[in-house]
């Protein structure tokens, strides 16, 4: 189950299973794409119930899929977590993933389409879908090199293992590791709205360098004409 609200100007996002550690079945996943992609708020913050963060696909789920007749609803259902992910990644609200007790599986790969990764130090991490002969199929194969270098994420993803808040920051699978991660979604939120849009839009275009460069020329221009009276009046103070 998939709660929202809004606390000032952060959406807050919780995924609220905590009788099974928040794993996400299909209906889960259309709730939380539904929940980032309506925030008006610039910042969303998202997290989970209980304690852990996220387990991932609801085994019981998975498990429904073992049958040639329903083959095709397996690549279903990785593509459904394939699109709830993508449109965390691509919302206009910049998402901020406060990870507190176990994310495992999917709720790493959801993590991972988050803008901000924070966790606390009781944060844990592990693709562990190789024990019983599955991967990361929610996008994860190709967030994870992007966020860890590439021999990280691969010694992460094939052997399975459980990494502990401080070495998911050395890795830079997280930014932060705090007390309170909702803090730091608070002190993004302190930006202007156009402008974290608009980072957030450049930092995650995937063009071309030239191309890219065009359109950052441009969306600074167009920042610049909404505030050029606040940044002369800065300039004078």
């Amino acid at each position: 189950m998939i709660h929202t609200s809004t606390d000032g100007r952060v959406r807050v996002v919780t995924i609220d299973r905590p009788e099974r550690r928040n794993a996400l079945r299909p209906e889960d996943l259309d709730a939380l794409r539904s929940a980032v992609s309506d925030a008006e708020t610039s910042v969303t913050y998202l997290r989970g119930a209980g304690d852990a963060f996220c387990a991932g696909a609801d085994l019981d789920a998975v498990a429904a899929l073992d049958t040639a007749a329903d083959s095709e609803d397996a690549a279903s259902f990785a593509r459904r977590g394939q699109r709830t992910a993508a449109a965390i990644e691509g919302a206009d609200t910049v998402v901020v993933c406060g990870i507190d007790g176990a994310a495992r599986g999917g709720g790493v790969e959801m993590a991972l389409a988050a803008d901000v990764r924070v966790a606390t130090p009781a944060a844990t991490f592990a693709e562990p879908g190789v024990d019983f002969g599955l991967f990361g199929a929610w996008g994860g194969t190709v967030r994870l090199p992007r966020v860890m270098r590439e021999g990280d994420a691969l010694e992460f993803a094939l052997s399975g293992r459980v990494l502990d808040a401080d070495e998911a920051l050395r890795t830079g699978l997280v930014s932060r590791v705090v007390d309170d991660p909702r803090a730091v979604a608070d002190e993004i939120a302190d930006g202007k709205p156009d402008a974290l849009r608009t980072v957030k839009r450049r930092v995650r275009d995937r063009r071309d360098d030239a191309t890219q460069a065009d359109a950052e020329a441009e969306a600074f221009a167009a920042l610049v004409r909404s505030h050029g009276a606040e940044i002369a009046a800065s300039r004078r103070e």
